[in-house]
């Protein structure tokens, strides 16, 4: 089992960035496909970045693509959610996951097994 713990979220202006962080324990994080979500308050689970195992693809919608990267840190097996020009529509808790399925990547909430307990970033106008 893998155990995720995020950080690096906070207030920032519009038009700011910041990094998030997601690091493991127990399990090396190349074993699985991660990915990042987030929810603000009264909406559900929202997809926002994944990664493939050897960090050579990565997938966004729209409405982050251009803004955010998701990367691979295997050093330190961490992932990262560099945000950039954040909007406050960016505003939620964000959680970090892990999938062991076979596929390359999933953008459901139902694919990944495991969740960090989530980092709150606000975005101020």
């Amino acid at each position: 089992q893998v155990q995720l713990v995020e950080s690096g979220g906070g207030l920032v202006q519009a038009g700011g960035s910041l990094r998030l962080s997601c690091a493991a324990s127990g399990r090396t994080l190349s074993n699985y496909a991660m990915g990042w979500f987030r929810q603000a308050p009264g909406q559900e689970r929202e997809f926002v970045a994944a990664i493939t195992r050897t960090g050579g693809r990565t997938y966004y919608p729209d409405s982050v693509k251009g803004r955010f990267t998701i990367s691979r840190d295997r050093a330190q097996n961490t992932i990262h959610l560099q945000m950039n020009n954040l909007k406050p529509e960016d505003t939620a808790v964000y959680y970090c996951n892990a999938a062991s399925g076979s596929g390359s990547y999933y953008y459901t909430v139902r694919e990944y097994e495991y969740w960090g307990q989530g980092t709150q970033v606000t975005v101020s106008s």
